[in-house]
């Protein structure tokens, strides 16, 4: 049974990745910034990742950690150092509870580092990070991951009846980006996810492109150029790149004026969702259920394959996503959008 001090002033959510997991856990911050009026809430989060969460009205501090720095062994004096010096500032923060929604090693490290007098994680937590919690939920794994979230906040005496993505306003109203387009005139697509095994084929979304009848604008990372340069050569003059040239807002700002998204399972498919935007979201290895395009009015493409899903980063064949037609997708599009 949960017992909470009687007087929360400080809260820290611990959840430094990925993206779309960030995204995911926007209406867990709603409902905890309405549960405990008056508490300061503060967040740690993946270096790269800040701009998600920059400037939020509802979070008070950031936590920037270099996660990924910490994986090199070549790093691993400084990365001490760092840990020392994090774990020591946490500590004089007296937090009154931390919610840890990673639920990893070294999110669990970080919880119990604290010395907070509740600390919350999943009971699924890997890597042994269940044992450093004061208190344990069940999260469950045929879930939506913002349902999953959400059932921490509901522990902790939280209403989480209202269903709300709070963007900071700054991925709302931030000011415009140079398109082709007129806003409402043009979709976007997303061709880049972290794993290999959720790409669709670029030639695909190359053909999608040559086929829809608006304009088509390409955005990724600058990780993501050479993809995009080849979905736009197939395009036959109906698609712009702007892979690389977009931080986060500007990548907000290109998705919310657009018609629709069509996009792998990615992180930019999640802050879509989270704007309202349409979603055409191609699955393969991943479940809808899970880590879908969360809401009303969005659409998830794929085929079924008895394989699927797998959750594997690496396959022979990719028969889930190499077997999906851009026949297919075009026809699902048109028949939503073919006559408006």
């Amino acid at each position: 049974m949960l017992r909470l001090p009687s007087r929360i002033e400080k809260i820290l959510v611990v959840k430094p990745s990925s993206l779309g997991d960030v995204v995911h856990s926007l209406p867990f911050l709603n409902a905890i910034n309405a549960g405990f009026p008056g508490a300061s809430i503060h967040w740690v989060i993946a270096k790269g990742l800040e701009g998600i969460l920059e400037a939020h009205p509802m979070i008070q501090k950031l936590w920037v950690i270099n996660k990924d720095d910490w994986k090199k062994i070549g790093n691993l004096k400084v990365t001490v150092s760092e840990l020392k010096e994090l774990f020591r500032n946490l500590r004089k923060e007296r937090y009154d509870i931390v919610f840890d929604l990673q639920g990893l090693l070294r999110s669990g490290i970080i919880t119990s580092a604290t010395d907070a007098p509740v600390r919350i994680g999943f009971k699924e937590a890997r890597e042994g990070s269940r044992f450093l919690y004061t208190h344990k939920i069940e999260g469950g794994k045929n879930i939506h991951a913002v349902d999953r979230y959400l059932k921490m906040a509901q522990f902790a005496g939280c209403d989480i009846s209202n269903i709300f993505f709070p963007l900071p306003p700054v991925l709302r109203t931030s000011p415009s980006v140079q398109t082709p387009c007129s806003p409402g005139e043009y979709a976007v697509i997303v061709p880049g996810t972290r794993w290999k095994t959720k790409k669709w084929p670029a030639e695909r979304f190359g053909k999608l492109a040559s086929r829809l009848p608006l304009r088509t604008i390409v955005v990724g990372d600058k990780n993501e150029k050479d993809i995009a340069d080849e979905i736009v050569s197939l395009a036959d003059g109906r698609a712009t790149s702007l892979a690389g040239e977009t931080d986060l807002i500007g990548l907000t700002e290109i998705m919310k004026h657009a018609k629709f998204i069509v996009s792998n399972d990615s992180g930019p498919m999640h802050i879509a969702a989270a704007l309202g935007v349409p979603v055409f979201a191609i699955f393969g290895p991943t479940a809808p259920e899970r880590t879908g395009p969360y809401g009303e009015g969005h659409t998830v493409i794929r085929e079924e394959i008895s394989c699927a899903p797998c959750f594997r980063k690496t396959c022979e064949n990719l028969k889930c996503m190499n077997s999906l037609s851009a026949e297919k997708v075009y026809r699902i599009i048109m028949n939503k959008f073919g006559d408006s």
